[in-house]
C-alpha cells in the first residue's frame, strides 16, 4: 500500500478513537522520559561508535531533529492545512500522547527544510543547541507543521516521542 495512502489510514482510525480517549493519561515517553534523558543519549552518540540501521545515516537523523526542535521556536516552513491540522494532525498527536509513543515514517524530511548535510558530530551539536535553546525558550511556541498548536509541555513531548520513534533504528556498531 502506498505511504501516503497508509498514513491517511492510520490518521483516519485515529480520529476514530479520539473521543475514548479524552480520559486517559498520557503515558511516560519510554526511552525519553525528559529532554535531559534526550540530551544523555545525543552526547553518547556524538563521537561515534553507533549508528542507524534505517535509510538515514545518524548525522541524517540527528539534524533532522535537530530541525525539529528549531522550527517550534521559528516556525515550520510548510505547514499542511489548518483544517488538517485542527483534525487529522490533532488526532494523531492525541494518539501519540496517549500511547508515550509517536510512529511515522523514519525517512521522510519536515515539509520544506533544507537537504541535511552535517556530520555527525556537528549534527548531535546542533540537536544539543537546539534541545538547550528550546529548555530555555520563553516565546510562543510555533504551530507544528502537521499537529497544529501545542503548548510547550506538549511541544517537549512531541520531540520526545519523535526523537525516541528515530532511536528505534539506533544501534551500537558491532
Amino acid at each position: 500500500m502506498h505511504a501516503t495512502r497508509r498514513r491517511a489510514l492510520q490518521t483516519v482510525a485515529a480520529a476514530a478513537v479520539l473521543p475514548a480517549l479524552g480520559g486517559c493519561v498520557a503515558s511516560e515517553v519510554a526511552r525519553f522520559p525528559t529532554l535531559a534523558s534526550a540530551v544523555d543519549a545525543v552526547r553518547g552518540v556524538r563521537d561515534g561508535g553507533f549508528r542507524s540501521t534505517g535509510a538515514w545515516p545518524l548525522a541524517h537523523v540527528l539534524e533532522h531533529a535537530a530541525q525539529s526542535v528549531e522550527y517550534s521556536m521559528t516556525g515550520f516552513p510548510e505547514p499542511k492545512s489548518a483544517l488538517f491540522q485542527a483534525t487529522v494532525g490533532r488526532a494523531a498527536f492525541a494518539v501519540f500522547d496517549a500511547r508515550g509513543a509517536m510512529s511515522h515514517g523514519l525517512d521522510e524530511p519536515i515539509p520544506g527544510a533544507p537537504q541535511m548535510t552535517l556530520a555527525l558530530p556537528q549534527a548531535a551539536d546542533r540537536l544539543l543547541a537546539a534541545l538547550a535553546a528550546f529548555e530555555a525558550w520563553q516565546g510562543p511556541i510555533a504551530p507544528h507543521f502537521a499537529y497544529g498548536a501545542l503548548d510547550k509541555a506538549e511541544a517537549t513531548r512531541a520531540h520526545l516521542m519523535h526523537l525516541a520513534n528515530h532511536w528505534q533504528e539506533v544501534v551500537r556498531d558491532a
